[in-house]
């Protein structure tokens, strides 16, 4: 399981990093030519989808890569990127693949208490 959590947070947040990488060129491009927002629309909060845009994603693979050695602490890290992306982006076509990889892995973390490893955490 703790294999399974640091395969798909490492997925998570590259696809993540794309998502960001939009949401963050977006809001740079609308701050900057605000006739584009007045025609393809604005976020809420710039700021909210600026600091998720970097910090989300970089959870993910941080969970990911912490998923190994402490499973707890790498599942709780993956739920907060899946987390941090859903409320900053929602849930559409761009953003279902690193929601869902990244909570899956977060619970395939907390799942592994009793892993092949002795270190469980509960």
């Amino acid at each position: 399981m703790r294999n399974a959590a640091l395969t798909l947070g490492i997925i998570a947040g590259v696809f993540g990093m794309i998502v960001g990488f939009f949401g963050f060129g977006y809001t740079e491009i609308v701050r900057e030519y605000s006739e584009v927002g007045e025609v393809l629309g604005t976020f809420k909060n710039p700021e909210l989808v600026r600091v998720f845009s970097v910090l989300s994603p970089m959870l993910a693979i941080a969970g990911g890569a912490m998923a190994k050695a402490r499973a707890l602490w790498g599942g709780v890290l993956l739920l907060l990127s899946a987390g941090g992306m859903y409320y900053a982006f929602g849930f559409n076509v761009f953003t279902m693949f690193p929601i869902a990889f990244a909570g899956l892995g977060g619970v395939l973390a907390l799942a592994a208490g009793k892993p092949d490893e002795p270190k469980a955490h509960f």
